[in-house]
């Protein structure tokens, strides 16, 4: 544990990015995004059946709910409190959420969840401002935790049986997964969303059409650990974002809101739109992906002369750029999904595209690249899956299209200002 512990301390250190933005105060919200960042880093923290970007939504919409009780302003997610004080403080009630939602969920971690805690009260003056903001914060993430207690999370996933036709997905070399992940997360309760299928894509192109063989010539060319066709750079993009695409879009919404100076309210509401946008992305694409069980480019370049097209050939030591392909069918792409989906939340909060930012990579240490839209970075993000030789092109355009989707829906219905949500309501 206590190495646990150090491993987490250093990852909260480190998990922003540098430059000017740094040097703007950072308010509550920001500070337990950046502790749960660390915590979900943190190895073995995150149990293996419960995908994060759970955590985060639960988090934020306790957040956000607290802080709104006292704003006001805008249509709570799922709370709503009676009475509150205008004058108690926002920054107590989102740090004394946030720490409730997180001993919940990661128990191991109170000690050091406690310390920020404090850390975070500190910063706020004593009196009775306080007191009724971590009050407002504590009863308002009880209820939030209420709410998710049985949205189907903690149910042990079936085991799964892989295919043997070809398209059939199937456990991938060099790891050979005996089990893929999250086969059951389609059937967690979304956030928002009506159903997981809601916004289900068409299946992916037929093996022996010209639109399979050109997107898989692509991938077989690209993607390749050894004579690859890709530039310096573009193997590169391949291997920086090889990591959990949520954790980089929560780190550049950090940037984001440091950069336009965000007051509590408003960064409350933009995370709380990210994460259970990311959230409920994450359900639906998990829904299509066990729904067609599309095999990925390792097996798919390996098996390619029984795959009944005449204009593709097959390679039995292919071997993707990053060399483990993830544990999870092909179609779609989850890098797609939620980059799509992070930068139509982003661009559609701030009011603008153009922001710019720095990124830095999960896996390359001290790696950066830097963008001047946030579009730009997601379609980095996207199209390095095809250069890291885990992904189709049409897995990622239906991404984009899956992400785009779920995030207008909740941007739409979620979170809104009281008299546009009245009418929503009523269109609805």
């Amino acid at each position: 544990m206590t190495k646990l512990l150090l491993t987490l301390a250093l990852l909260c250190a480190g998990a922003t990015r540098p430059g000017a933005a740094d040097a703007q105060p950072v308010n509550a919200v920001v500070q337990w995004n950046r502790m749960l960042l660390g915590i979900v880093r943190t190895p073995g923290a995150q149990p293996s059946t419960v995908h994060p970007t759970r955590s985060f939504a639960i988090m934020h919409a306790a957040i956000y709910d607290a802080v709104d009780a006292i704003d006001g302003t805008h249509a709570p997610y799922a709370v709503v409190l009676a009475g509150v004080s205008r004058d108690a403080s926002q920054d107590a009630a989102a740090a004394a959420a946030a720490h409730d939602v997180l001993v919940a969920l990661y128990p191991a971690f109170q000690t050091m969840l406690d310390t920020r805690l404090q850390e975070s009260l500190a910063e706020v003056p004593a009196g009775p401002e306080r007191d009724a903001g971590v009050a407002v914060g504590e009863t308002v993430a009880g209820r939030v935790l209420a709410l998710r207690s049985d949205d189907g999370s903690n149910v042990p996933p079936a085991p799964f049986v892989f295919g043997s036709d070809p398209g059939d997905y199937m456990s991938t070399p060099p790891n050979f997964p005996a089990q893929p992940v999250f086969v059951h997360w389609s059937a967690v309760r979304p956030f928002a969303l009506e159903r997981a299928s809601q916004f289900r894509p068409e299946p992916p192109p037929p093996l022996a059409s010209r639109a399979y063989s050109v997107a898989f010539a692509q991938v077989r060319s690209l993607g390749n650990a050894t004579g690859s066709t890709a530039t310096g750079d573009q193997a590169l993009a391949g291997r920086f974002w090889n990591g959990a695409i949520q954790n980089y879009w929560n780190e550049i919404a950090q940037s984001a809101a440091m950069a336009d100076g965000l007051s509590t309210t408003d960064s409350a509401r933009l995370f709380a739109l990210l994460d259970l946008t990311f959230a409920d992305a994450v359900i639906a694409f998990y829904d299509a992906k066990y729904t067609y069980t599309f095999w990925r480019p390792v097996t798919a370049v390996r098996a390619a002369d029984s795959d009944g097209n005449r204009s593709t050939t097959g390679d039995p030591t292919w071997v993707p750029e990053v060399t483990k392909t993830p544990a999870d069918p092909s179609y779609p792409g989850a890098h797609a999904v939620i980059s799509a989906a992070g930068a139509t939340v982003l661009s559609a909060f701030l009011g603008h595209d153009r922001f710019d930012f720095a990124v830095t990579s999960e896996v390359l240490p001290g790696i950066t690249r830097s963008f001047g839209r946030f579009s730009a970075a997601a379609e980095e993000a996207t199209s390095s899956r095809v250069f890291a030789g885990v992904h189709f092109p049409f897995d990622l355009t239906a991404g984009r299209r899956l992400g785009r989707q779920v995030a207008r829906f909740l941007g739409e219905r979620l979170l809104l200002p009281v008299r546009e949500q009245a009418g929503a309501a009523k269109r609805q």
